[in-house]
């Protein structure tokens, strides 16, 4: 099915499930781009299509949980295993070899968990939307005193049944009011999708899985660590969610070249900045071409 003339919708079968995917752009380096919560991969279709104007190929999957054919049941099923695992089926499906991976929100925590697992090195570039490496970003979800705001949602999202009343109730009220920079036609799509059922239950046990983010800075055999790839993160200074000090705390792991932009934006950059992002990203990309 087509969405627009420069992107597709498209069914891609994947590790033994079935991903929705937007794919724009025929030829050139392959980008997989992952999104976050809670949105779907129409937070990229600003982006895809200026970057397969560039000469480059692109996928973003509606990810685990999101995707009716990828909706396993159980907290276990959104590990940060069963995540990276999906990324490189969904690599693999379409042909990437080596591929440039690009997240925001937990689809970066995703790429994050890429970075350390094995065959990281398929990954030419990586680039972080609002979530400095993760293991910063975990520390100072619980140090900094100023990240009440966070902490407190993250307690709804590990109640049972809670992100389904508190986000689903009135017409999902909540839930469309979260998407401050979106349009309505995307609004539409994300309440459409988390209100499927049980897809917003999924997409909270990717928070039950790890346990709030304390899974990582409690078993050190998890996949973050030092980070070789060279990595472009593009952080909100505004961002009530992700403040400073995940900046500061991340930046000993980064061994390879890193650069960070600092947006005068909140957390949806991608809405917020798409200029920004756009020029910052296509940087990246040229700087580190798959050889």
């Amino acid at each position: 099915m087509t969405e627009t003339s420069d992107i597709a919708i498209k069914d891609i079968a994947a590790g033994g499930m079935t991903f929705r995917c937007r794919i724009a752009g025929d030829v050139g380096e392959p980008v997989l781009l992952l999104h976050g919560f809670p949105e779907t991969s129409h937070m990229w279709t600003g982006l895809m299509p200026k970057l397969a104007a560039a000469g480059y190929r692109c996928l973003a999957p509606d990810q685990r949980g999101y995707s009716p054919g990828a909706r396993p049941d159980g907290v276990d099923a959104y590990g940060y295993e069963e995540l990276v695992s999906d990324v490189f089926a969904l690599a693999d499906a379409a042909g990437f070899d080596r591929f440039h991976l690009i997240g925001h929100d937990w689809g970066a925590i995703v790429g994050w968990a890429v970075l350390g697992s094995v065959g990281h090195e398929r990954v030419a570039s990586y680039t972080s939307l609002s979530i400095p490496h993760y293991l910063g970003f975990a520390r100072a979800t619980y140090e900094d005193e100023g990240g009440t705001l966070y902490r407190t949602i993250l307690q709804l999202l590990l109640t049972e049944g809670g992100p389904e009343a508190a986000f689903l109730a009135n017409d999902a009220a909540a839930l469309r009011g979260a998407y401050t920079h979106s349009s309505p036609g995307e609004i539409d799509e994300y309440v459409d999708v988390l209100s499927q059922p049980g897809a917003l239950a999924a997409a909270a046990n990717w928070y039950r899985a790890c346990r709030a983010h304390k899974r990582a800075l409690e078993e050190p055999a998890v996949p973050f660590g030092e980070v070789s790839t060279p990595t472009l993160l593009i952080w909100g200074k505004d961002d009530a969610y992700v403040r400073r000090m995940s900046v500061d705390l991340a930046a000993p792991f980064m061994k390879a070249e890193y650069r960070v932009v600092e947006a005068d934006t909140g957390h949806w950059i991608a809405q917020e900045a798409p200029e920004l992002v756009e020029r910052e990203v296509l940087a990246h990309l040229r700087a580190h071409p798959i050889g």
